[in-house]
């Protein structure tokens, strides 16, 4: 089985706060390109910029728990100063330290069931 993990996040925009959210976002991708476990990281807003999705997917918990320490030193208190995490579904096996640093957003966990992957 693998040992990727990945999630969905969901977060709703503060009023007057998209373009602060835009800058964010761009600094934070950036950032993460860096990162050597980072598989995809991908963001999308709605029609109406209220919402924003990210979709994460990480080679294994280590590089789960690395992207996490960088998010919380460099943008966690500016991010979600602007936006309030809605939704954050989380995929694959995480280990009991990644599980607990992504209880921190109210994670509901999807333990893997059937499929693949090409």
């Amino acid at each position: 089985m693998s040992e990727e993990v990945s999630w969905s996040l969901e977060l709703a925009v503060k009023p007057g706060q998209i373009d602060v959210v835009r800058a964010l976002i761009l600094e934070m991708v950036e950032s993460t390109q860096n990162e050597p476990g980072a598989l995809m990281y991908e963001w999308s807003i709605s029609d109406d910029e209220s919402t924003i999705h990210s979709y994460d997917r990480y080679a294994d918990s280590d590089a789960v728990l690395e992207h996490l320490s960088t998010f919380g030193e460099k943008f966690a208190e500016r991010f979600l100063a602007a936006v309030d995490p809605t939704r954050v579904v989380v995929y694959g096996s995480p280990t009991d330290q990644a599980r607990e640093a992504l209880d921190g957003f109210g994670a509901l966990y999807m333990k893997p069931l059937a499929g693949f992957m090409r």
